[in-house]
């Protein structure tokens, strides 16, 4: 049925009413134009609408649920109304992000609290995946936002922002290499047993190049899938490991791993990313989300060059 809703409308003030002639005044049109259009809903239905009475104008059999049928769509309009409002409002919604796990911390510390807690009816949903899971579900549209490392260009991904947070070593604070004044060479590193991801990571892959540019390989004396992992390793003392600062920011800020800066070109031009997929549009949420991320994450704020 495709009956115009102005045309619903005169049909339903001329019930209200009782008359054709009270509803051409309620609405300030001819009475004829009101009638012209009662009948071309009547021929729509192939069935009369409407019987005149001593009172007036009452609803045929077919009319009666013509009007229920206009009453609930006036329902389901107003619903729609106010949920599109709420929508629009940021009181309503699903947010989908796929993360580096190294930003798992940074994101939950303090930057979602606060969102949440201004948008109450916003709902999160938050995953870990590799660089590779992150493009991919972004791509595919399985998650609206992507928080990523290292990689710097994708054709069908848009960089909403990115920011400057390089490679840096992480140790114990009793190991020797905290006393180094100058950033940390790789030569010195390829000596140091490290604990690093595993072949295939965002983060080792950036690690494999480095060292192989400088004619190195890096001595791995553990692999994880792990981000908790590494980082005990190094707090322990059994391993340094390589992560950008932000993916440790709360034991550094207690002092229990300590970062310094190493000499590689690769490492020091590394960055964190936002993403969406290019072409998508994005809910207001989504957009107020990576908005509220940018301010409050330190994974956004550029590092202190080393």
């Amino acid at each position: 049925m495709d009956i115009p809703h102005q045309r619903l409308v005169y049909f339903q003030v001329t019930v209200e009413t009782g008359s054709v002639r009270r509803a051409a005044a309620r609405l300030d049109i001819a009475p004829s134009a009101v009638s012209r259009q009662l009948s071309l809903i009547e021929a729509a239905l192939e069935a009369p609408l409407l019987e005149r009475t001593r009172s007036g104008v009452q609803p045929t059999a077919v009319g009666e649920m013509l009007l229920d049928y206009c009453q609930r769509r006036a329902t389901l309009d107003h619903a729609f109304s106010e949920e599109l409002d709420a929508y629009q409002r940021l009181e309503t919604g699903q947010i989908i992000l796929r993360v580096g796990e190294g930003f798992v911390g940074d994101l939950i510390d303090a930057p979602l609290k606060t969102f949440t807690e201004r948008y109450r009816g916003i709902q999160l949903k938050v995953d870990t995946g590799s660089t590779r899971e992150i493009i991919g579900a972004v791509v595919e549209d399985d998650a609206h936002i992507g928080l990523m490392y290292h990689e710097q260009v994708h054709p069908q991904l848009r960089f909403w922002h990115s920011s400057l947070q390089p490679l840096v070593a992480l140790m114990s604070p009793d190991h020797p290499l905290t006393d180094e004044s100058s950033p940390i060479s790789l030569e010195t590193l390829a000596s140091e047993p490290m604990a690093l991801w595993h072949v295939g990571h965002g983060v080792r892959q950036l690690v494999d190049d480095g060292f192989r540019d400088a004619g190195l390989r890096p001595l791995v004396g553990m692999e994880t899938n792990s981000l908790a992992v590494l980082k005990h390793a190094a707090r322990s003392g059994l391993n340094l490991t390589l992560l950008p600062a932000f993916a440790a920011a709360r034991e550094l800020e207690d002092g229990v791993l300590v970062a310094r800066p190493v000499d590689c070109l690769n490492f020091r031009q590394a960055n964190a990313h936002v993403v969406t997929r290019v072409g998508r549009r994005m809910p207001r949420a989504g957009l107020q989300l990576m908005r509220h991320l940018e301010r409050w994450m330190r994974a956004f704020r550029c590092a202190a060059p080393g």
